[in-house]
């Protein structure tokens, strides 16, 4: 039974991944979309936001009402000289306690739980960015090891080309050894490298499948995302800073840690203080006495005369992690500024690279041409070079391209805004 069960789910993995194989090539976008589903480090961030939840319900939980049924079973040798002689003491209790007042205690350390569930949720947020950027990543290094495959299997067939026609001449005793090593040797290196290349497009591939959360299913083709129009302007340098500044999801997160460590600071210099609590009870005695009673209606103000020192230790415990906070949050700033700063210098040149790749690029093409017609003319054999040199720039002008994609969406999600898969259709 157990052997069939096994089976019955691991046809049901091969059907789903064989599912997403049929649907076609992979998109950017839908990569991107499928960076929400399945990974471990998104639902360890759902559960760390569950968790601060939790704590919240917990603390509005303890100031609320207790209801307690006690019951006693008890037998009992009275005193000689009392007037109620029964052996039955047993008794049941119905115990009904609210805390009231305790000077601001209790209200601090839900503000603070309710910072911790803002900051879950600023860091679930984070998290989502930092699994579609890697899937991004992953993408663009699939589609960057293609092009390298691409490039070097067409230095491999130059080579080999070369290597046949001089084995050829080296027959009829017109190349020497040393002149043919030489080549085989070369052929050899451009193999080793067009393998390499091979390997690499395996290797992308399965970190792609990972980053998505299907390491069952590894994507075979890939389109290539539309190039990004480097004629726009660029927003200046202030406009993401303050976009970032007040958006950033870490910045948020580490903001609320400081409201929470704040709210805690107040808690602990609280928490030994004053409690106001009021208090009801219905009682029903086997053994009445003139001590015994029905009902019960009691204020009840508790105030703590001598801690030991606890008092001041927590305060000053909280007041260091206040600190420690408030420091963290600077020391976020400073390194937001400088990524972002970072970011837009590299996109301007990413920009001017691209334009100089782009005539590059023609220039290569009309070689291209060249090398073709006069091949056709049997004037000159350079047409593999050619075609070598040309793939070169395009693999060039695809690391600008996705390089400049990759830092945009870093500078939108350092932002605040969650990179949308619509958005990354071709």
């Amino acid at each position: 039974m157990r052997s069939l069960v096994g089976l019955l789910m691991l046809s049901a993995v091969a059907l789903a991944a064989a599912g997403e194989q049929a649907d076609g090539p992979l998109t950017l976008g839908r990569a991107l979309a499928l960076a929400d589903e399945n990974h471990p480090e998104l639902a360890l961030a759902k559960a760390q936001e569950a968790a601060a939840r939790a704590r919240l319900d917990q603390t509005r939980a303890e100031n609320g009402l207790e209801v307690d049924l006690v019951g006693r079973l008890a037998w009992i040798d009275p005193a000689p000289l009392s007037k109620f002689q029964q052996h039955d003491d047993s008794s049941l209790h119905l115990q009904v306690r609210k805390r009231l007042w305790d000077f601001g205690y209790s209200n601090a350390r839900q503000a603070a739980a309710e910072a911790g569930v803002a900051g879950s949720r600023a860091r679930l947020l984070d998290t989502r960015q930092q699994r579609r950027l890697a899937v991004m990543k992953a993408f663009f290094d699939v589609l960057l090891a293609d092009l390298e495959y691409e490039r070097e299997n067409e230095a491999m067939s130059v080579a080999f080309v070369r290597l046949d026609k001089a084995r050829a001449r080296h027959r009829l005793g017109r190349l020497d050894d040393p002149a043919l090593a030489r080549l085989e040797t070369a052929y050899r290196k451009v193999l080793a490298r067009r393998n390499a290349a091979q390997a690499r497009q395996r290797r992308t591939r399965v970190k792609l499948s990972l980053a998505m959360g299907r390491p069952e299913w590894i994507p075979d083709e890939l389109v290539a995302p539309p190039s990004p129009d480097f004629k726009a302007e660029l927003p200046e340098l202030d406009h993401w800073l303050r976009q970032a500044l007040a958006g950033n999801p870490r910045i948020k997160a580490l903001q609320a840690e400081v409201t929470a460590a704040r709210q805690a600071l107040v808690a602990a210099d609280r928490r030994y203080g004053p409690v106001l609590s009021a208090e009801l009870g219905a009682n029903a005695w086997r053994r009445e006495t003139r001590s015994t009673h029905p009902f019960e209606a009691a204020l009840v103000m508790e105030i703590p005369l001598f801690t030991g020192g606890r008092d001041d230790a927590e305060t000053a415990a909280a007041r260091a992690a206040l600190l420690e906070a408030e420091a963290r949050l600077a020391q976020a700033r400073y390194r937001l500024r400088e990524e972002i700063t970072e970011l837009w210098l590299e996109l301007g040149t990413l920009a001017d690279q691209a334009r100089t790749l782009a005539s590059e690029d023609r220039q290569r093409e009309l070689e291209l041409d060249r090398s073709r017609t006069l091949y056709d003319l049997e004037y000159t054999t350079d047409l593999g070079d050619a075609m070598v040199r040309t793939t070169a720039v395009r693999l060039a002008r695809a690391r600008v391209d996705y390089q400049y994609l990759l830092d945009r969406a870093r500078l939108d999600a350092l932002a605040g805004r969650l990179i949308e898969a619509s958005g990354a259709e071709p």
